[in-house]
């Protein structure tokens, strides 16, 4: 039986996609660039939001100056219309439930920004009790360093061994291998399963409560 659950934020268990795509072309616009179709945010997140936004600028124009020149309106607006769309996956917030009756622990390693990370999840997620929330933090490295994992490790003194590690991005594939934890990819967020597959995680499932099987 596993002891932690660590669960990646946007893509696992929050379907953020479209605000995120809005706020981001909301400051493109802005700034006179072209923006993009939601579709086309999913291959753009995974490694924070500069990241996201050095995704979404034009080729030529992928300077750090406009990276934050981007951020610089992205988040204000995000602030305000972060929950206009966001929604958790069908079945997570059951899911998390019996994990918690159960007596495994719960975390969330995001590499959104940390505030936003932390808002999110206590909205969504009311009546769940987590050991950490951590997301993107100045001078923390972003995932797939495993730094975020061992910080929930050491905060919730749970082993690598008693531990599963469940997202839905090659990152988090490579963030679990990194901290020598198990794996699990889930198959309904923001990347396709086949980039999943060929990270070779532990496991991958389809629907939340797949997690069971994993834990017990």
């Amino acid at each position: 039986m596993k002891k932690l659950v660590i669960f990646d934020l946007d893509g696992t268990i929050l379907d953020t996609i479209s605000d995120l795509a809005t706020s981001t072309n909301h400051a493109l616009k802005q700034l006179g660039f072209p923006t993009h179709p939601e579709k086309d945010y999913h291959a753009m997140v995974g490694n924070g939001i500069n990241k996201m936004f050095e995704r979404a600028l034009p080729e030529g124009q992928k300077t750090q100056e406009n990276i934050m020149a981007v951020r610089q309106i992205f988040l204000p607006y995000y602030d305000g219309h972060k929950m206009l769309r966001t929604h958790p996956y069908l079945g997570v917030i059951g899911v998390m439930e019996k994990l918690e009756r159960e007596g495994v622990k719960l975390a969330v390693a995001s590499n959104k920004y940390q505030e936003a990370a932390e808002l999110l999840v206590k909205h969504y997620f009311p009546q769940v009790t987590f050991v950490a929330i951590l997301g993107e933090r100045e001078g923390i490295p972003a995932k797939p360093d495993p730094e975020i994992v061992f910080e929930i490790l050491k905060t919730s003194g749970v082993s690598k061994e008693d531990t599963l590690y469940v997202g839905d991005s090659p990152v988090d594939m490579q963030t679990a291998k990194s901290a020598g934890v198990e794996a699990c990819g889930v198959a309904w967020g923001f990347s396709p399963k086949e980039n999943l597959e060929a990270c070779h995680p532990a496991y991958i499932i389809d629907k939340p409560d797949e997690i069971f099987g994993l834990v017990f």
